[in-house]
């Protein structure tokens, strides 16, 4: 902080002495204001920002300590320095004690005075610097562990707290593209999904063109006027990996101008992080696909089976839900094998794990157990419920002709065996061969469905 930049407030009730602190700190650089009484120096000190007061101790109406007090009350209180001609012991004490930065006594060296107002600013400047340097270190702490993040459902979250905290904003939301086009909202802070909803794709076109931390265009200001925000307390994050935009975060109340907790540079360097994190993320979100997913159909495979499991059966004794396992086995599979090759077969797989994707609903999950067979587990869902979209998978398989672009399409049936949780069992082991063993009474039959209830008695 510079002389140039420092606001001296000269509180005293003799205009000699204002007039005398006055030239003295006038030749010093510093930018002064003057009050006779302790009641306007109050008053100007709730107005604006002051470096430091220099007053007297005893006024007529409010003390010298009545501005102290007040002074040090304030959310980024001045120094102060207590000037009187009565000095004693105690009052120094107590004027120490009360939190005066100095104590001067009348009549005094004017280089005196230079030297504790100067000594006052150089001791703030630094009090300053070491509150900035700590406030740099914690965001560089957070910026790192944030950029080691690799579950997205744990990062995103925890960008967007951050984010809200840094930029002091009480309204944000996170948001994913679904398919790389279609925006879905994942987290939201004060705000009604369906809003957030409203206010990302009014965005999204901006997000896209954005390479960090920004503001909506001026073309945007009306769209958002609608939706009861300026488009200066909008700031957005894209998220991507790589060059390819995957999400965002978007804070909605942030306060114009950008309260400057940190500064801008120190902003720019936490979202750096962030998106740094994200990018790790989405590897990693990217080879655990890879690991778990069949290279043939692009279904899940059956090492993730048992993840979705355990996964599906905590959900379902937290809340109380059923879900049921389908087991699905396609019907003399190697008959295409063997009239056409291996590449018709594989081919015809590809074609099987497309049908089942349209024959139930995004929140379930298939799963490419292994050779011609296949499974699903579907979520919040009964035995009855299960049976009609098992019917459904079957239908759909009888009727469609494979391998169209060869002379002869050929035709298939596929068998489905299926157990419920908890109706059927609680035991994930247990459940996993209740379904199979389902299937396999449809086998004897083929191209049937076939639930707990179908196993012989004496089976189960």
């Amino acid at each position: 902080m510079t002389s140039a930049q420092s606001n001296v407030l000269i509180v005293d009730d003799e205009l000699f002495f204002r007039k005398l602190y006055q030239d003295l700190l006038l030749e010093e650089g510093y930018r002064v204001d003057i009050c006779d009484n302790g009641d306007d120096a109050i008053a100007l000190l709730q107005q604006r920002q002051v470096d430091v007061v220099l007053t007297d101790m005893v006024m007529p109406g409010s003390s010298g300590l009545d501005v102290l007090r007040v002074a040090k009350a304030l959310s980024n209180p001045p120094d102060v320095i207590l000037v009187t001609g009565h000095a004693s012991l105690e009052s120094a004490i107590d004027a120490l004690k009360s939190g005066a930065r100095d104590y001067l006594v009348k009549p005094f060296n004017p280089e005196e005075l230079k030297h504790v107002v100067r000594n006052c600013l150089d001791q703030r400047e630094l009090l300053t610097e070491n509150d900035h340097l700590k406030r740099q270190i914690q965001l560089f702490q957070t910026g790192q562990t944030l950029s080691t993040v690799i579950d997205l459902d744990l990062l995103i979250p925890q960008a967007l707290d951050v984010l809200m905290r840094e930029m002091t904003a009480t309204v944000g939301c996170a948001f994913s593209l679904k398919d790389g086009v279609t925006p879905v909202v994942s987290t939201v802070k004060n705000i009604p999904v369906e809003f957030a909803e409203k206010l990302v794709n009014v965005l999204l076109s901006q997000m896209d063109k954005l390479s960090g931390l920004g503001q909506p265009g001026e073309e945007f200001e009306v769209k958002l006027t609608k939706l009861q925000y300026s488009r200066k307390q909008i700031w957005m994050l894209p998220l991507c990996d790589g060059t390819v935009l995957k999400g965002g975060i978007v804070l909605c109340d942030v306060p114009d101008p950008l309260v400057k907790h940190a500064s801008f540079g120190d902003l720019r360097y936490l979202c750096d992080q962030i998106v740094l994190g994200y990018a790790n993320a989405c590897r990693y979100q990217d080879a655990q696909e890879l690991m778990y997913t069949d290279d043939l159909t692009g279904l899940y495979n059956h090492r993730y089976m048992q993840i979705s499991l355990n996964r599906e059966i905590k959900r379902a004794h937290r809340y109380g839900l059923k879900f049921s396992l389908l087991f699905l086995d396609l019907d003399r599979f190697k008959e295409i094998n063997d009239a056409y090759g291996h590449l018709a077969g594989s081919a015809a797989l590809q074609e099987v794990g497309s049908l089942l994707v349209d024959c139930v609903r995004d929140v379930d999950t298939l799963f490419r157990f292994g050779g011609d067979e296949f499974a699903a587990i579907l979520v919040e869902t009964d035995d009855t419920t299960a049976r009609i979209v098992a019917e459904r998978i079957r239908k759909v398989i009888e009727e469609h002709a494979f391998l169209q672009d060869r002379e002869s399409p050929s035709y298939v049936t596929v068998t489905a065996g299926f157990a419920t949780f908890p109706t059927d069992s609680t035991d994930k082991e247990k459940l996993l061969d209740l379904a199979d063993r389902a299937m396999y009474v449809g086998k004897t039959t083929r191209n049937v469905i076939c639930g707990v209830n179908d196993i012989p008695d004496d089976e189960r």
